[in-house]
């Protein structure tokens, strides 16, 4: 019998793990220019949001912080931004009109930065990207109440854990050992996928934790054809087949959950005679 590439326990530690995280109710805080963060976060939720997942106020407590700068910043928003630094809330600028330009936004690094030019409306697509950038795998439960989140929430977890897991198989090739860690990755972000698309119940799916076991045996069984040729760098083919199969997997699980989460379209009624 074909072992498991993953032990039964770590996969009841890693359900209870991501149960746990989503239970909590998941915040994006709003604060700053008081005309421009309420139309923000009327924007955000144009995708369909849960209203209580966008608040306008203090940063303390929320998953994020997004501050909206109309002008240069002053006094109130140092002291807010100072505020979301000391209570460790991962901070997110949008900086609109004369702070477009290139002047630093105080406790924000300049890659949490999104600069809007004057007359230009909100870039939502580059503020979503920005989120997903300061949080990575955390705001997969945020994600699942603000929708318009989504895509580059799910985008960038694909992508983050594709690299991690090439540089996990080109390390073990190295050693000689296999990338134990490699397949509770993997199954680790079917889960977070899930979250994103509202699944909260991450024990309800069984039947994606199935394909993508199956999938990290038949990855498993290609990489070790592949090396069996004595290529000339082993390490960078196991990486390489570790990150396409991390993406094929992520891109699949996308996929599936997209579907599941669209309603069919209603029943056409029958025509009159």
């Amino acid at each position: 019998m074909r072992e498991l590439p993953v032990s039964p326990a770590a996969v009841r530690e890693l359900l209870r793990e991501l149960e746990s995280s989503g239970r909590r109710p998941h915040v994006l805080a709003l604060g700053g220019a008081s005309e421009l963060a309420p139309v923000l976060r009327r924007q955000l939720l144009g995708g369909g949001g849960e209203p209580s997942a966008l608040r306008v106020g203090e940063p303390e407590g929320a998953d994020i912080y997004v501050h909206v700068l109309g002008v240069e910043a002053g006094p109130a928003d140092e002291a807010l931004l100072r505020r979301a630094r000391r209570a460790r809330v991962p901070t997110v600028a949008v900086a609109v009109g004369p702070l477009a330009g290139s002047a630093a936004v105080p406790y924000v690094l300049a890659t949490d930065v999104v600069r809007v030019a004057p007359g230009e409306g909100f870039p939502l697509a580059a503020i979503a990207r920005t989120v997903a950038a300061r949080l990575p795998e955390d705001a997969t439960p945020l994600a699942a109440r603000v929708p318009l989140l989504r895509d580059a929430v799910c985008a960038q977890l694909v992508a983050s854990f594709a690299r991690t897991n090439a540089l996990l198989a080109a390390a073990a090739q190295r050693r000689g050992a296999e990338p134990a860690s490699l397949t509770l990755r993997q199954l680790r972000l079917v889960l977070r996928l899930a979250q994103a698309y509202g699944e909260q119940d991450v024990r309800g799916r069984l039947p994606e934790l199935a394909a993508a076991l199956g999938a990290a045996l038949g990855l498993r069984a290609l990489a070790r054809k592949a090396l069996a040729g004595s290529p000339p760098a082993p390490w960078a083919l196991s990486g390489l087949v570790a990150y396409l199969g991390t993406v094929a997997l992520g891109q699949a699980a996308r996929t599936r959950f997209a579907l599941a989460s669209t309603p069919p379209p209603a029943a056409a009624g029958r025509a009159e005679p």
